[in-house]
């Protein structure tokens, strides 16, 4: 099977973005454009699809042309909820494809190949992969097999919200990733916006190399 139709693309948004000032950080304009729509691009062309994970209502994502998805966990359970929400959609509305892949809607550079590479770091299809650079790992970016919502939904009832010690337990596989260039500047691929500081440091990178 080609790889575009192996994998579900779930991004996560569902989070409060509180040292963005709230609101939807994804939806800020970098380079002449929301951050989700730059996360898209590089996406579409990876997955069969793209679910969008988000609370408080998705109106707002509805001109990105993606269903919306929220937690099934009330009171903002953290990415362990969105994961769980993303995965469940996907047994819904996908009951053919085994893996979705998970994006963090604050991080515009990341590779271009990400599926095809966390795919190509095991041959186990129940295998967990969680992207690792440079900087460390980056526990909601990653591959998992759609049976594992049920685990996850066990452990958000038993009150688990830390997705790293989670993914631990659960044996990732580390895939590591290296640095990348934009604008003539070494890069973390999986660089977030996490505040004013960050979107200011993203607008001059994109402003320097407009991807």
């Amino acid at each position: 099977m080609a790889l575009p139709h192996r994998v579900v693309g779930v991004l996560l948004a569902g989070g409060k973005s509180s040292r963005m000032g709230g609101g939807d950080k994804c939806l800020r304009v970098v380079g002449g454009r929301p951050i989700l729509e730059r996360i898209i691009d590089r996406l579409r062309a990876q997955v069969a699809d793209i679910v969008i994970n988000a609370n408080e209502g998705g109106d707002r994502f509805t001109p990105f042309g993606f269903p919306v998805v929220a937690d099934s966990i009330a009171g903002y359970a953290g990415p362990l909820a969105g994961v769980h929400a993303g995965l469940e959609w996907v047994k819904a509305n996908h009951p053919d494809i085994q893996h979705a892949v998970t994006v963090a809607t604050d991080t515009p550079f990341f590779p271009r190949d990400l599926v095809a590479r966390l795919l190509a770091a095991s041959e186990d299809d129940a295998a967990l992969r969680i992207a690792k650079s440079e900087t460390g790992m980056h526990y909601v970016i990653g591959l998992w097999p759609v049976v594992m919502a049920k685990a996850l939904r066990a452990s958000l009832d038993r009150g688990e919200r830390r997705v790293g010690a989670w993914v631990k337990d659960h044996g990732a596989i580390e895939v590591v990733f290296p640095q990348i260039n934009v604008g003539g500047r070494a890069l973390d691929p999986f660089f977030n916006i996490n505040t004013p500081e960050d979107l200011v440091r993203a607008q001059a990178l994109i402003s320097d190399n407009p991807l």
